[in-house]
């Protein structure tokens, strides 16, 4: 394949085959489009192109980003989208050499992931089942998120086939379009009913005034059909409001990470918690080891007796 003849066209064809050959996902993308155009823009200030870029400036244009403030996991992930690219450009032709290889990036902060206990979490639930006109809609997102971890893109993208015939599992199309099927709780199946009779209500009701009916689970006026993550998060912390639980401590990914770590607690094994979760890498997984020992430590800290004995006075 001839080599592109400018950095948009680069990153469009890299772009493409990310999509077509790998399945990256929609948001994946996105990130790698902007990273991407951010590092060809330095390079054309500098009066350079990704074209005949090497090491050095590579390497200066991370130095840029740590002086302007980024986050690690930020220039991390900009410096792994400069390697893939520069892979691909190499392993298309378009360079004899690959400049990245070799650059070591800053790693990134490992941070705990924030956890609900489980009382915080049936507080969430109950505030769910009153919240209103949309308490049938608002209890069948939380109980399918905590009984079955999904990422919320997964959740509020859910087709309405999937929930049919009150399924002891739900099918759940992950990152890359890798499906996976997670079980799900007699709470979550009562929920989805109640919400599946509703959705039959005004789905009939919308093919009454000529329209075509939604093929999602949890449809909205928004463009792709299905409410969005961004409605969801708000609607969880106004949750979180109502049930006496701190909303910074509260998003829908908080729920993904209770499940993990309540499994966990309850006696799963690394193995399953990886596969109800989707992840590639049991790594990834093993982070909830860690949530859990540093949650044990704390209650240890706080009620063992030994912890909290006060010093005796001296006589």
């Amino acid at each position: 394949m001839l080599a592109p003849k400018n950095p948009e066209q680069w990153i469009s064809t890299f772009l493409d085959a990310q999509s077509a050959e790998l399945g990256a996902a929609t948001n994946t993308l996105l990130a790698y489009g902007r990273d991407l155009l951010d590092f060809t823009g330095w390079l054309a200030r500098q009066s350079f192109d990704i074209v005949g870029a090497n090491r050095d400036q590579i390497e200066a244009y991370l130095i840029f980003c740590d002086a302007q403030g980024l986050a690690k996991s930020t220039r991390a992930r900009r410096l792994s989208a400069i390697k893939q690219i520069y892979r691909f450009g190499f392993e298309e032709g378009w360079r004899d050499d690959n400049p990245a290889i070799q650059i070591t990036g800053p790693g990134r902060d490992k941070r705990l992931p924030k956890i609900l206990d489980m009382d915080e979490v049936d507080r969430l639930l109950d505030a769910a089942r009153t919240s209103g006109p949309h308490q049938l809609r608002n209890t069948c997102l939380m109980e399918l998120l905590y009984a079955t971890g999904c990422r919320v893109s997964e959740l509020v993208s859910l087709p309405v086939a999937s929930a049919r015939g009150n399924p002891a599992m739900l099918l759940i199309s992950g990152k890359g379009g890798k499906e996976r099927m997670v079980p799900l709780s007699p709470p979550a199946r009562v929920a989805l009913a109640a919400w599946l009779t509703q959705w039959d209500d005004t789905q009939t009701a919308r093919v009454a005034e000529g329209l075509t009916p939604s093929p999602f689970l949890f449809p909205s006026n928004a463009k792709q059909g299905f409410v969005t993550r961004v409605w969801f998060y708000q609607q969880i912390k106004k949750l979180a409001l109502a049930a006496g639980v701190n909303p910074a401590r509260v998003t829908p990914h908080t729920l993904r990470h209770a499940f993990a770590t309540h499994l966990l607690a309850n006696g799963a094994d690394l193995m399953t918690i990886q596969t109800l979760l989707g992840h590639a890498d049991v790594a990834t997984t093993e982070i909830y080891t860690h949530v859990l020992d540093a949650r044990l430590s704390e209650l240890v800290l706080q009620h063992h007796p030994l912890a909290v004995r006060k010093p005796q006075a001296k006589a």
